[in-house]
């Protein structure tokens, strides 16, 4: 999908957003009028709307095993040759996982501190669980069941003994239990690092078409987004009322917040503490790569110009940039792995589902994890968001809620995501200076 097709496209999402929110806000406003014809707009929405939001939700949720399998286990296979890269390497990966459970961190305490989804009454929050078909009753119900977590809890969650059926799910799941899938995908990845050359090009080429295919699979997905979406919205308005648009305004808000943060409060000290620069001046020479972000939403188109700024501009050596940058559009996703948080602390404030601390931190970790595996392309995150939910016991079809807005909180989250690599070149390149320097 070319970037021109995908701002149209997103262009029309968002239209479809503030169409179906002020058709169901003009719906509820003739309904206190005639109740009647409220009525009737909920059996429409319920007869006609909600299949179609179902066919746009579904087509993602396909993808969502095979894509979190092959993108992991791809990704970990690339790696090879870490060893041979030593101290570059190294650096570059550590940095690349504080850089995104930094992220992840700001926007869990902000959800926190915020709770935009508890700002919707008990009565709303009710009628919501019960739009989802039971699905969120049984979440919560299931929850509340499940005994203290212990170490042989946590062993159970990741290692079950049936490996295959903990992620096929049933028929009453969306999605089955996706941890085992993300470790199964990991001990995969490693185990192809020790193939011969020959098979492990194979295996990886294989991975790499098949990550392609569940690509494609989400581009026809969201080529029917300007109609579901609309229709998702309007449905859930006329349905639970204007307390769901507010919340939602809330939590856009306050994510567009804490990325900004993040990306010039966080990475500003590392560019001063770390890359030894001046921050004005970093983030003046790092317009174009802003600009370029914010309009196409994709960290692959971007990677050109973050290249060129930072080889030019700011005066990354060309093997640094080299290493770090193509690595790190697909990789440090610290945007993405930030929204992921956000977006499963939401849906579970939506729904009444209280995640405790320590399934937040887990939550951390496989944010972070889950973002190395989204593909850099408009929209690439949502089927992992989709199985972030259903880990969490969390009705998938929740996503349907952010839908409308997640191109523009992709565009700011993009941002982060490729500003991040340029900073963490930065700071490579300096460290690998003075290492090389002699004493």
């Amino acid at each position: 999908m070319s970037d021109q097709m995908s701002t149209r496209l997103a262009n029309r999402i968002l239209l479809g957003l503030v169409v179906g929110a002020a058709a169901g806000g003009l719906t509820l406003a003739v309904g206190g009028i005639y109740p009647d014809l409220l009525d009737a707009a909920r059996r429409f929405s319920t007869l006609v709307l909600d299949p179609l939001g179902q066919v746009f939700l579904r087509l993602l949720f396909f993808v969502v095993i095979p894509l979190v399998f092959a993108s992991l286990a791809s990704g970990i296979a690339q790696l090879e040759r870490l060893s041979e890269l030593g101290p570059l390497a190294g650096r570059t990966f550590l940095l690349f996982f504080i850089n995104m459970s930094i992220a992840v961190a700001l926007g869990l305490v902000m959800m926190n501190v915020l709770e935009p989804g508890s700002a919707m009454d008990p009565e709303a929050q009710a009628r919501l669980t019960e739009e989802y078909g039971g699905a969120a009753r049984q979440h919560i119900e299931r929850r509340a069941a499940q005994p203290a977590v212990t170490p042989m809890t946590i062993v159970e969650m990741f290692m079950p003994r049936n490996l295959f059926g903990a992620f096929v799910g049933n028929s009453r799941d969306a999605l089955g239990d996706v941890l085992p899938l993300i470790l199964f995908a990991i001990l995969v990845g490693a185990a192809a690092t020790r193939l011969a050359r020959e098979p492990r090009d194979r295996f990886r080429s294989s991975l790499a078409t098949i990550t392609d295919l569940m690509t494609s699979i989400v581009h026809f997905a969201l080529s029917i987004a300007p109609y579901a979406v609309p229709a998702m919205i309007y449905s859930v308005v006329v349905k639970i009322g204007w307390d769901i648009v507010v919340a939602l305004g809330v939590f856009v808000a306050g994510c567009i917040f804490v990325m900004l943060l993040h990306l010039f409060g966080t990475m500003s000290l590392w560019v001063k503490m770390l890359a030894g620069r001046g921050p004005l001046e970093f983030w003046k020479q790092m317009r174009p790569v802003l600009v370029t972000a914010f309009s196409t939403s994709s960290s692959a188109a971007t990677l050109p110009t973050a290249l060129a700024v930072a080889r030019r501009d700011i005066g990354v050596r060309p093997p640094v940039a080299g290493f770090v940058l193509p690595l790190g559009a697909t990789m440090n996703m610290a945007g993405t792995a930030l929204y992921e948080g956000c977006v499963v602390l939401f849906v579970a404030q939506v729904f009444g589902i209280d995640l405790s601390f320590v399934q937040q931190m887990t939550l951390l970790l496989l944010a972070v994890l889950s973002a190395v595996a989204v593909a850099a392309i408009p929209g690439g995150s949502l089927p992992l968001i989709a199985g972030l939910l259903a880990s969490f016991g969390i009705p998938p079809e929740g996503i349907g809620i952010i839908l409308g807005v997640d191109r523009l909180l992709d565009m700011t989250r993009t941002m982060v995501n490729v500003s991040s690599d340029v900073v963490t070149a930065a700071v490579v390149d300096r460290h690998t200076k003075l290492e090389e320097t002699p004493a």
